[in-house]
């Protein structure tokens, strides 16, 4: 098990064509649109602007009440868009780290990146049910990012089956090689 050099790595994250690469790219790429929905949110949350404007139906969305509300401020005393902005940000490197074959070479990285998704998906379920709780209404910039947290769930399972399959596949064989 090696890693690549920086070089190989940077040859392979830009120019690799394998079906795990392109899966992790879309999770990438959707880990990024989340910390986008998270940095739009956060302008607000912390007043560099005054509004966020809500798409149609507008009784079901109000990314302002949401967004203002007690709810958005109870954790960690900070805005919980600023911990999305990170939360995000962490499942983009994982998705980023590694060569094009990390799930034979580096196992743990796409099992880590699967845990860190399916964490991702189950905290912006949480936390739009206690967005409709308290406010009746829900943040559209915080459910686009859930809808991308369940994509990447979805787009992560192969890598992550092919990495546990190898990392149980090397225990059982090291444990029969022992007895």
């Amino acid at each position: 098990m090696s890693t690549p050099s920086p070089q190989q790595l940077s040859q392979e994250l830009r120019q690799g064509d394998s079906p795990d690469l392109t899966r992790r790219r879309w999770i990438l790429g959707l880990s990024l649109f989340g910390t986008a929905m998270g940095q739009i949110v956060s302008l607000y949350q912390t007043g560099i602007i005054n509004h966020l404007p809500d798409p149609p139906p507008h009784g079901l969305f109000d990314a302002d009440k949401v967004d203002a509300s007690t709810y958005a401020y109870k954790r960690l005393a900070t805005p919980d868009a600023l911990l999305m902005v990170v939360s995000y940000g962490l499942t983009a490197a994982l998705a980023g780290a590694g060569g094009a074959n990390r799930a034979a070479e580096s196992p743990l990285l796409p099992v880590a990146m699967g845990a860190k998704t399916v964490f991702d998906t189950a905290t912006a379920v949480q936390l739009g049910r206690e967005e409709w709780q308290e406010n009746k209404a829900l943040c559209a910039y915080c459910q686009l990012a859930t809808v991308a947290s369940i994509a990447s769930v979805v787009l992560a399972f192969p890598e992550v089956l092919k990495a546990a399959k190898g990392l149980f596949g090397r225990r059982q064989g090291t444990a029969s090689a022992r007895a």
